[in-house]
């Protein structure tokens, strides 16, 4: 027991402090000392973020950590990211590496396994990188459109303020206000004339119709063709009366057309009344009255 001095002691108890204080913190960084793992390599072109110990998930369930990460001098704009992973984990062939990044910071790298699961990687391989953007790189894109939105809002609320504060704004609400009273009245009106007039109108045009279809029937039983022959005969009789009218070959057509029979008409009509005027200044001349007989 006397190799087991203080400093001995001492030194031994650093020792595994140290060591502790070792694997605690690389427990805290998610790197279990006591757990084989196995190691991949991805290439980048925007890591995004991503840094030392982020977890590496498939498919959404981890998997492992992100091991190491290393610019490649060689390849300006290519970042190597070394990733262990558990040993059981199998990676297959066609499986993508995406960078997600939070809504509250920072970054994951996911792997998307395809279906066909015959070729795997091995281990020291490297896998596909994609640099999908995650949920922050999507609100970026829609931050424009909401700035936009955002301008228009302004701009409806400032052309809101400026209703509510003109001045005739109080009238246009009480011209609004009995606007609505007429139309108020007017619904009560049509819903009254709807509930006791419409009825009886509606009568009314059955009644009509019913007329009608009589006034058809009744056309229907007439001879028509009969009806339009005579009318056609008689159609022709006046025609032939305003002929002969017109000719001099007959007692009427000589009464309207012959000027010796109205001029003859007109030279009695002269002579009788003068005539007349004659008889009413000179009656002695063709009358004679007497009492006591008649005078040679």
């Amino acid at each position: 027991m006397k190799y087991f001095t203080k400093e001995v002691k001492i030194g031994l108890t650093g020792a595994i402090a140290i060591a502790a204080l070792f694997i605690g913190l690389n427990f805290l960084k998610g790197i279990n000392l006591f757990k084989s793992t196995n190691s991949y390599y991805i290439v980048f072109s925007d890591i995004k973020g991503l840094a030392k110990s982020s977890p590496v998930m498939a498919n959404g369930y981890g998997i492992g950590i992100v091991h190491d990460i290393q610019y490649d001098y060689r390849h300006p704009g290519h970042i190597l990211v070394e990733v262990s992973v558990d040993d059981g984990m199998t990676i297959p062939k066609g499986t993508k590496a995406k960078l997600v990044t939070e809504m509250l910071g920072g970054c994951n790298l996911n792997l998307v396994l395809p279906d066909n699961a015959d070729n795997v990687y091995a281990p020291g391989d490297t896998i596909q990188g994609d640099d999908t953007g995650g949920l922050m790189d999507k609100a970026a894109d829609i931050v424009p459109q909401v700035e936009q939105v955002i301008g228009k809002v302004d701009t409806l609320l400032t052309t809101l303020n400026a209703v509510a504060g003109d001045p005739n704004l109080p009238a246009i609400m009480e011209n609004a206000k009995n606007i609505t009273a007429n139309l108020d009245e007017s619904s009560r009106r049509l819903n009254h004339l709807l509930g006791s007039d419409m009825p009886a109108l509606t009568g009314k045009i059955g009644q009509i119709g019913d007329n009608v279809i009589t006034l058809t029937d009744n056309l229907n039983q007439l001879d028509l063709q009969s009806t339009l022959g005579k009318a056609d005969t008689t159609l022709n009789y006046l025609q032939l009366m305003t002929e002969k009218m017109n000719r001099k070959d007959n007692t009427l057509g000589l009464l309207l057309n012959d000027s010796m029979l109205y001029n003859n008409l007109t030279h009695t009509a002269g002579s009788a009344d003068s005539l007349l005027i004659d008889l009413k200044e000179t009656p002695k001349r063709y009358v004679h009255f007497s009492l006591f007989g008649r005078k040679n």
